[in-house]
């Protein structure tokens, strides 16, 4: 869900592009003109197309650092029994993403060479995939939520009440969320 102050913020910020390329070339400069053709000089394209998958692959390894850890300090506050085990190993399983060629993006110029029913479909293959992992994952948690007993549910549902929502930006308390 998209806050007003990030909507505000995108609003804003198309306005901004749209004054600043309604100048340029309103204008003719040829300052305006030369700027583009300076910025993609600068940078050759064979950097530009290998940065991103790397950055993606480290953001992916870090954002798996960071789940195992807090899985671990979960598992830490529940202090859970040995015949709680298998079905916390079930959970955390289901809680990992895989990275395999079939959930990695695809190249966006390769995308746009699809027509759009090819597009489609693969949209839609993509969409039966996340369907089907989100299945897993809640039929795991349910199965690892009825072992465990009153008080660790508490410690559960108090821990994980926010696991949708990470990302650095911050808790929203009830009179944030109301706002948007």
């Amino acid at each position: 869900m998209i806050s007003s102050r990030q909507k505000t913020l995108m609003a804003g910020l198309i306005a901004s592009a749209a004054f600043a390329c309604s100048t340029g070339f309103a204008q003719g400069s040829p300052a305006a003109t030369a700027a583009p053709a300076a910025t993609a000089q600068a940078a050759p394209a064979d950097a530009k197309a290998s940065r991103p998958h790397v950055d993606r692959t480290q953001r992916f390894e870090r954002m798996q650092a960071k789940r195992a850890q807090r899985l671990a300090e979960l598992k830490q506050k529940l202090r859970l029994d040995a015949s709680q085990e298998g079905a916390w190993n079930n959970f955390t399983a289901t809680q990992q993403r895989p990275r395999s060629a079939a959930t990695v993006r695809m190249d966006r110029a390769e995308f746009a060479k699809l027509t759009t029913p090819q597009r489609l479909e693969r949209m839609q293959a993509r969409q039966a995939e996340r369907s089907a992992r989100f299945t897993q994952r809640v039929e795991a948690t349910r199965s690892f939520y009825a072992t465990l007993s009153p008080e660790q549910q508490k410690t559960f549902d108090a821990e994980t009440i926010h696991a949708g929502h990470r990302g650095g930006h911050g808790h929203q308390g009830p009179s944030e969320g109301a706002k948007s």
